[in-house]
């Protein structure tokens, strides 16, 4: 059950409203991740504004999925696992990848950098050993490149502690991070 319950666009505040309307009008539907977090239209502008401007990035939209599939299941957070899961079907990558990627695995040798470089930053809270950044740039990972995983490591933790401390209910056909979860 959740702890903090979803919003609509009939009971959010109107700057709430006004998002969960966006939203609704981009994707056809309001992700519970979002209504919960439209308590705070201030959070969850700052979310989305972050996702707009990260499009540009030089990170691939699968990549992107590849990574915060990889932080979900070291943050061991299900909702992350379910949504990007699906998201990332829709940026183009198969069942048997993806499960992978939940694991921190990739077939391809440069996604498993990032992917390598993005579970060590979790793991060792961003405080990376000069070995561990070696080996990142020695696979070809540029500077652009390691400040998008961290960009990219910020922001998925937000999401990934929220939904730990909201329980956000699960809209998305469900993952589980159980079988990564170290």
């Amino acid at each position: 059950m959740a702890r903090i319950e979803p919003l609509t666009i009939d009971n959010a505040s109107p700057a709430g409203a006004e998002i969960l309307s966006a939203i609704k009008g981009k994707i056809g539907m309001v992700p519970n991740i979002y209504a919960a977090m439209a308590h705070s239209p201030a959070a969850l502008g700052a979310k989305l504004s972050f996702d707009e401007a990260f499009g540009k990035s030089t990170l691939s939209a699968a990549v992107k999925e590849q990574l915060a599939l990889a932080i979900a299941g070291a943050n061991s957070c299900d909702y992350c696992a379910s949504a990007h899961t699906a998201i990332g079907k829709g940026a183009g990558l198969d069942d048997a990848e993806l499960g992978s990627n939940l694991a921190g695995n990739a077939s391809d040798p440069k996604v498993q950098a990032l992917l390598t470089l993005a579970k060590n930053i979790v793991a060792t809270q961003g405080n990376l050993s000069d070995d561990q950044v070696a080996q990142a740039r020695d696979a070809g990972v540029t500077d652009a490149e390691l400040v998008e995983v961290v960009a990219t490591v910020a922001i998925n933790i937000f999401t990934n502690y929220f939904n730990h401390i909201a329980a956000t209910d699960i809209d998305f056909p469900v993952v589980s991070t159980e079988a990564v979860a170290s």
